[in-house]
């Protein structure tokens, strides 16, 4: 088939890369416009853009996909499918009606569970053991269409949302690729989502990721892993903000006896939340219920260093400091 892929981030990058490998053409690719960031607030790197310029293939990056000139390219191209990956922008029903087998997108995640934008972020901060993929032709409602297929994928205990979309993307591009030959043959037909099961994932802010330490040990691990490494969930000492690296849980006291001396919970009476300690090489935080162990962090205009390194160069040890 004659394709043209949409797409924007590096999670997409994997799923154009098995298009090419593909025995359908990829004849143009869609992207958004590079987004003026950094202190220069020079245009950020597209990396779906520059593997297409890599490869030879046609950039389309409009403003907005209802552009009339955007919608002229789209019919004069003729693809037979637009396939999608996390293209970022709604698409009108103009641009829905112009290929014969519609926009396929995939999608991560197992629908109707965690429609929007963020559905690995969100799977991990509720919890889930198990996540996915699923590839459907996109309809106007979000990420409502019929289910061309879909895989499983469990969810780590350590994975943060870098580790487990790198998983699903890989994954995911073989899915959208037998989502095509499957359309192309006629072999495959959508089914229509089941009306039970589902749940949202809108965008994580940066507002969303500042950690409550109020909240219990096990929810503020969730959220620190579902935020790394975008947007990067932060706190608050003395009014520096502060990016958090995954954080540990303390092991519970043998049922005998104390904590090992060299145990992150050795000396540790109650801490309250957000209060640091430090024992040993190890920086504990006060949470809702037991402490965490910080792993890196990231003060304001600083490099990421381990939380050891940080806390001695603040001198933490004998004096007392909380998080907020």
């Amino acid at each position: 088939m004659r394709l043209i892929f949409a797409g924007t981030p590096a999670a997409a990058v994997p799923a154009l890369d098995a298009l090419l490998k593909s025995r359908h053409q990829v004849a143009a690719v869609v992207t958004r416009p590079a987004a003026r960031a950094g202190r220069g607030l020079k245009p950020g790197p597209r990396p779906v853009a520059e593997r297409a310029a890599e490869a030879g293939i046609e950039v389309l990056a409009p403003a907005r996909p209802s552009e009339p000139d955007f919608l002229a390219r789209l019919r004069e191209i003729g693809p037979d499918c637009c396939p999608v990956t996390a293209y970022g922008a709604l698409l009108p029903q103009a641009a829905l009606d112009i290929p014969r087998y519609g926009w396929v997108n995939l999608h991560f995640s197992v629908l109707p569970a965690w429609r929007g934008a963020a559905p690995v972020q969100h799977a991990i901060l509720h919890g889930d053991d198990i996540t996915g993929a699923t590839t459907f032709r996109i309809v106007a409602e979000l990420d409502a269409g019929p289910v061309y297929g879909y895989l499983t994928e469990a969810i780590r205990p350590a994975d943060t949302a870098g580790d487990l979309l790198e998983r699903l993307s890989r994954a995911g591009a073989d899915l959208l690729v037998a989502t095509l030959d499957g359309i192309e043959s006629g072999e495959l037909e959508p089914r229509e989502q089941p009306a039970d099961g589902v749940s949202l994932a809108p965008k994580i802010t940066v507002a969303d990721a500042r950690v409550d330490w109020r909240k219990p040990a096990v929810a503020i691990g969730r959220q620190v892993r579902a935020c790394t490494p975008e947007p990067g969930a932060w706190t608050e000492l003395d009014g520096v903000r502060i990016k958090l690296g995954p954080v540990d849980m303390v092991a519970p006291a043998p049922a005998s006896g104390s904590p090992a001396s060299g145990s992150p919970a050795a000396g540790s009476g109650p801490l309250a939340p957000g209060e640091l300690r430090v024992t040993g090489r190890c920086v504990l935080a006060g949470t809702g219920t037991t402490p965490v162990v910080l792993g890196e962090v990231q003060p304001h205009g600083k490099r990421r260093m381990p939380a050891a390194d940080w806390a001695r160069g603040l001198h933490l040890d004998g004096r007392s400091a909380v998080l907020g």
